[in-house]
């Protein structure tokens, strides 16, 4: 009987372990489970991932296949604080295996699975954490997990082969999410104490390898005292493996924790904005008219438009690798190098922060506290608010999960009038607090929202872009994405077909408001000053005071058709715009960068640049595969651009951009045009010098949320100042190009009037009032 029973006994042994040897040899083929590829194991999902970089050199984000934005961090470049504080806590045999640490796997076993000891420690070493990292999905149960784990022990003894000591601890440390969108070591250590990693004292590095046990539980914003101890846990940790001295332990674990905390804006780094936009147009597809809702018609024709023109919009999918596949952002370790300056991008983002979040968002707070309907403007009746946030509810990620779901509309209506925790942005910081999924609707529609970008005249290279002022919690893209009606900065065009027919700067109009035949109905433009009124006026006077008489006089005089041909021309690439009298006014719809890219026209010699936004992509071995030049078209002639330069400097220096020069203080030649809708929902400053040219958006997220009053709901208060920030800024900056002494590429004493007239055909004025 003893004897059967030690035959069982080795019987089972051999079983077990010709199992467990056939399950770690599937295992280590890709049979179970899955199992990176040589390729794949050499060249980590972190060195597949993209860097984007800067005109000037700097890495301004990454993408990958978690879309997080994880900025590489070199070994020499961190504190050895961080890594000895890593290798005490988390592994100290660290050194002495080879991927798998059987003393604490065993340790592991012994007093957690069998005696139940929870607090024991676990049994994981570095490397097998990092294969968790790099390869293993989110487990949803116990035994899924349990599952996963021989599949990292594998993938971290194949790490082991390929990567040195030093590169592994640098992997874990630049992929770790340290919470607060601090993912990686750089950004962990600017989050929490706006230092660099290598400026990290032995505290900091403590604290920072504490949450790598749990960053949530020791959640040093949150909870201060928990995340206390368990850095000097980790102080003791480093004290018992002698990687300090005990007088180093004694003053380290008696500091109070300081952090100089701020969350990263947007969500990490600069232009966040861009590189979302770039992240989309690289990798997209070939339009496909299925694919668009009817509501995004506009969208699908200039998705089909940059298919066909722009060699950049879906670069990854039109250009194939060696082995025949698409080009991939999240794992081909390309570096895409953008025309963007980290500077000027810098100022603008400042810009728009100064002026949109520090003074406007205030004074529009102060006004919805008095309105009924706050944010909606008080010409709106209730019922009309509630039309608009019903629309919002449908359009909501929350109500297309429940009504996927299978709820019932009553059921899904009632769900978004109950209460409930939730945190909420705000520009000190985010807020917890309860309210209802209604009420967050109407709280998120309070803040104002803009777009800002700027381009190099000669070549169109976009150098700032901002699309929103948070791009965490509003990610519509207001220079690339978001349409608007541009208003009186539309005017400009129109006067450039008129300088092309024969008009110039000095003609004279009739300034009187009259009343034109549109459709065969009467129309009748306001305009918002009576300034001169009936007087002939030049036309430089109506551009500069953006008089709505004169656009319609002129409107008159050309062909409407002619007119949306030019500003297809222009760039304008919307084709739902539709030849008429009002057209002279801007209710079409057009987006910032669209705006910007057709001003381009005016300052270099009649010639429009198309946004560029890369110069280049190489590859992970640092071979161009691929460049951009500028994409250029003339519009008009050299000398309507030369009288548009005379117009737009006359808005600047005595019309309704003259703060610039009274309030801002700017010296330099400058053109540009102010522009503002019905009921002040839109908000427009376009800015022209002889190498910049910018343009502003602001309003709110619907054309029904706006300023009241005409006196702050203007562009020339809205928007102008965002582009009077942003120029004093670039010009303050001696390292960047940009001098206030730049004069326009003008022929001398060139004023654009030596041919001027009053018309022959013109209205004689006592005719207009007969």
């Amino acid at each position: 009987m003893r004897k059967k029973f030690v035959y069982c006994l080795w019987g089972m042994i051999a079983v077990s372990t010709l199992f467990i040897a056939l399950m770690f040899t599937a295992i280590w083929n890709g049979w179970i489970g899955y199992m990176p590829d040589m390729e794949e194991l050499q060249n980590p999902i972190d060195r597949y991932a993209t860097q984007i970089y800067s005109a000037d050199g700097k890495v301004i984000g990454t993408w990958n296949m978690n879309k997080e934005n994880r900025i590489h961090v070199g070994f020499n470049r961190m504190s050895p604080y961080l890594v000895q504080a890593l290798v005490a806590t988390e592994d100290v045999r660290f050194y002495d295996h080879s991927g798998v640490d059987f003393i604490a796997l065993g340790r592991a076993v012994v007093k957690r699975g069998i005696l139940g000891q929870t607090s024991a420690g676990g049994g994981s070493t570095i490397t097998q954490q990092l294969a968790k990292q790099l390869y293993s999905g989110q487990a949803h149960s116990t035994m899924e997990r349990l599952m996963q784990k021989p599949i990292e022990w594998v993938i971290a003894v194949k790490l082991e082969r390929f990567f040195t000591k030093e590169e592994i601890v640098t992997m874990y440390l630049n992929q770790f999410d340290f919470l607060h969108n601090a993912v990686g070591i750089k950004n962990a250590a600017n989050t929490y104490f706006s230092k660099e990693p290598g400026e990290l004292t032995l505290e900091e590095s403590a604290m920072l390898i504490g949450l790598c046990k749990n960053p949530s539980y020791f959640n040093p914003v949150r909870h201060a005292e928990r995340c206390t101890e368990r850095r000097n846990v980790v102080l003791q940790q480093m004290l018992k493996a002698g990687y300090i001295t005990d007088g180093q332990y004694a003053e380290a674990s008696a500091k109070p924790m300081k952090l100089r905390f701020h969350r990263a804006d947007h969500k990490e780094g600069v232009a966040t904005y861009l590189r979302e936009f770039l992240r989309r147009y690289l990798m997209a597809n070939q339009p496909q008219r299925e694919n668009y809702p009817e509501w995004q018609k506009v969208q699908y024709v200039v998705d089909s438009i940059a298919w066909e023109q722009d060699p950049l919009y879906g670069w990854c999918n039109k250009n194939l690798k060696k082995d025949g596949t698409p080009y991939n952002i999240y794992k081909d370790g390309l570096k895409v190098f953008t025309t963007i300056d980290s500077r000027m991008q810098q100022y603008a983002e400042d810009a728009v922060y100064a002026h949109v979040a520090k003074f406007l968002q205030p004074a529009f707070d102060r006004e919805n506290r008095r309105k009924s309907n706050a944010p909606f403007s008080g010409q709106l009746s209730a019922k009309e608010v509630r039309q608009i946030l019903n629309r919002s509810i449908q359009q909501s990620e929350r109500y297309r999960t429940m009504k996927a779901a299978g709820m019932a509309e009553e059921e899904i209506m009632r769900s978004f009038r109950e209460k409930t925790e939730m945190t909420v942005f705000s520009y000190d910081g985010e807020i917890d607090t309860v309210m209802t999924p209604l009420d967050s609707i109407r709280y998120y529609k309070s803040f104002l929202r803009a777009g800002f970008c700027s381009m190099d005249v000669k070549t169109g290279a976009v150098k700032a872009y901002v699309g929103g002022l948070d791009f965490t919690h509003f990610q519509y893209d207001m220079v690339m994405e978001g349409r608007r009606q541009v208003g009186s900065t539309i005017k400009p065009f129109l006067y450039s077909l008129a300088m092309e027919n024969g008009f110039s700067p000095c003609d004279y109009a009739p300034n009187v408001q009259q009343t034109y035949i549109v459709a065969g109905k009467p129309w009748t433009p306001r305009n918002a000053s009576r300034s001169h009124y009936g007087e002939s006026v030049s036309l430089k006077w109506g551009l500069a005071q953006s008089n709505n008489w004169i656009s319609a006089y002129l409107m008159s005089k050309l062909d409407p058709h002619q007119f949306v041909q030019l500003l297809h021309e222009y760039g304008i690439s919307n084709p739902d715009i539709h030849p008429s009298m009002a057209l002279c006014l801007g209710p079409c719809e057009i987006t910032v960068g669209e705006m910007v890219s057709a001003y381009t026209a005016f300052a270099n010699h009649g010639i429009r640049c198309a946004p560029l936004f890369v110069t280049k992509i190489e590859d992970s071995n640092g071979q161009v595969i691929a460049r951009f030049e500028p994409r250029v078209n003339e519009v008009i002639s050299e000398e309507s651009a030369f009288k548009m330069l005379v117009l737009l400097q006359g808005v600047v220096d005595g019309g309704t951009g003259s703060r610039l020069r009274f309030k801002y203080g700017i010296t330099s030649q400058m053109g540009g045009k102010t522009g503002t809708t019905n009921r002040n929902s839109d908000a427009w400053f376009m800015g022209v010098t002889p190498d910049l040219v910018s343009g502003v958006w602001v309003g709110g997220e619907d054309r029904d949320i706006h300023f009241d009053s005409m006196a702050m709901g203007q562009g020339a208060t809205m928007a102008l100042p965002v582009y009077a920030y942003f120029m004093k800024k670039v010009y303050r900056d001696s390292s960047l190009p940009y001098r206030q002494d730049a004069i326009f590429d003008l022929p001398e004493g060139f004023d654009g009037c030596s041919q001027a007239v009053e018309q022959d055909d013109m209205m004689d004025i006592e005719d207009v009032f007969e």
